[in-house]
């Protein structure tokens, strides 16, 4: 038995314990995925710690071992699919770690028929693609067809490496980590094309531990007698693994910021992110001579929503309404959430009184309609107010303070149009009873 492989398996338990700590918190099937990758890394040192038992021990160590390696980077493809819950993406990794897990189990086996391997690599290259074709009517994503390509490039490199290399097992199962490896290095490169560092030294690393398969060979063909440790080609893995962790560090980080600028419940810009660009959307205005509008937008009868309907369905209209405000405006307008049932419009230059009145118009009609929401209708409405810069003020404190005033008064204005109408209902109701 192989007891140098402790530190490695130590190493990886750990690794995977942080990924399922990390998994625990963020449930994002890509976290999943790479969680698993590293549990089949795990499984593969341990296998391999059987290997050196001569016998039936041995040879199941080094299948499960082996085995383990290849849907570790199946899982580590996978979880790069934008689409990886698709019934479809399950059947084309379902198919390729079927297809090379019965390549790699022939390949352990001794005196194992020629004619299986064949089967089994034309199952390879013909698998997937017989899936791809199968959803060809359903939109695919790019990275499907790459796994393909590798995938039937890979099974002819087995037919015919079978054969050159004199029926050497080791090579062809070389030959398949090093696609597997290679897809991965792909899949990152195409996905990440950030260049942040994480994605750098994932890419890098998966490339490094592709190169393992080719390198290493090689080197037992050229150089005998040159001897490298198991621990110098086990390297990409950590590298790798260090990659990962710092992917996931930089999306923290990068959600953390968004969520400093924006609403959680909306995905709007917040009030901090609003002020910020209140700011610069004066500063161009006073530049360029222009005037920009800003509208206060606050919905009527919300509370009423939320006590008689429960406050999820308050949430609900805060969500629809937000997107519908943001459909609403141009793209170079900003849409902001700037209290409980408040948004905020910067209408950027050109943008003059009756632009900001015409738009406005507009919000109202549409806001008044009913909403559908968790099997209810709720009906509410909104109450804008204007405010132009420069006319109006000549500060952005002083322009809210202006939007909201206008707002304020279109409410109470409102408000005593109703009574005043209830009152002249009443006042009929009573003038046709005394002439009765």
């Amino acid at each position: 038995m192989d007891w140098s492989k402790i530190p490695d398996v130590l190493a990886v338990a750990s690794l995977a314990c942080a990924f399922f700590s990390i998994s625990r918190h963020n449930r994002a099937p890509q976290h999943h995925l790479w969680l698993l990758g590293w549990i089949m890394i795990a499984i593969h040192f341990v296998g391999f710690m059987f290997v050196n038992i001569p016998g039936v021990v041995g040879t199941i160590g080094e299948i499960v071992g082996l085995i383990a390696l290849v849907d570790a980077g199946v899982f580590f493809m996978w979880a790069t699919v934008p689409s990886e819950s698709g019934i479809s993406s399950r059947r084309m990794a379902l198919v390729t770690l079927l297809s090379m897990a019965l390549y790699i189990g022939l390949a352990c086996l001794d005196n194992a028929p020629g004619w299986a391997f064949d089967a089994c690599a034309i199952f390879i290259a013909v698998g997937p693609l017989a899936v791809g074709l199968f959803y060809v009517r359903y939109a695919q994503h790019a990275l499907r067809w790459l796994t393909v390509g590798l995938q039937f490039a890979l099974g002819a490199e087995l037919l015919v490496l079978r054969r050159q290399s004199g029926g050497s097992n080791d090579l062809c199962i070389d030959a398949i980590l090093f696609v597997v490896y290679l897809g991965c290095c792909l899949y990152f490169l195409y996905t990440h094309k950030t260049g942040t560092t994480g994605s750098i030294i994932t890419v890098g690393g998966f490339f490094a531990w592709a190169m393992v398969f080719v390198v290493a060979p090689a080197m037992g063909h050229f150089l005998p007698n040159f001897k490298i440790e198991n621990e110098v080609w086990n390297l990409p893995k950590y590298v790798v693994a260090i990659g990962m962790l710092l992917l996931l560090l930089e999306k923290q980080i990068e959600r953390s910021q968004y969520l400093a600028l924006h609403d959680d419940l909306t995905s709007l810009a917040n009030r901090r992110l609003f002020q910020d660009r209140l700011l610069s959307a004066m500063e161009r205005a006073r530049r360029s001579g222009t005037t920009i509008a800003l509208m206060q937008v606050d919905l009527d009868r919300f509370k009423e929503v939320n006590d008689s309907c429960g406050h999820h369905v308050g949430d609900l209209l805060l969500q629809q309404v937000g997107a519908l405000l943001n459909r609403r405006v141009r793209r170079s307008d900003t849409v902001a959430r700037t209290g409980g049932d408040e948004f905020s419009i910067i209408l950027e230059e050109p943008s003059t009184r009756k632009d900001a009145e015409m738009v406005a118009e507009s919000l109202i009609g549409i806001l008044a309609e009913p909403f559908q929401l968790a099997g209810q209708t709720v009906q509410v409405g909104a109450s804008i107010g204007i405010a132009v810069y420069p006319e109006d003020a000549q500060d952005s404190d002083a322009l809210c303070i202006e939007a909201d005033l206008r707002m304020y008064q279109v409410k109470q204005d409102r408000r005593e149009g109703t009574r005043v109408n209830r009152e002249n209902v009443v006042s009929h109701f009573d003038s046709r009873t005394l002439v009765s």
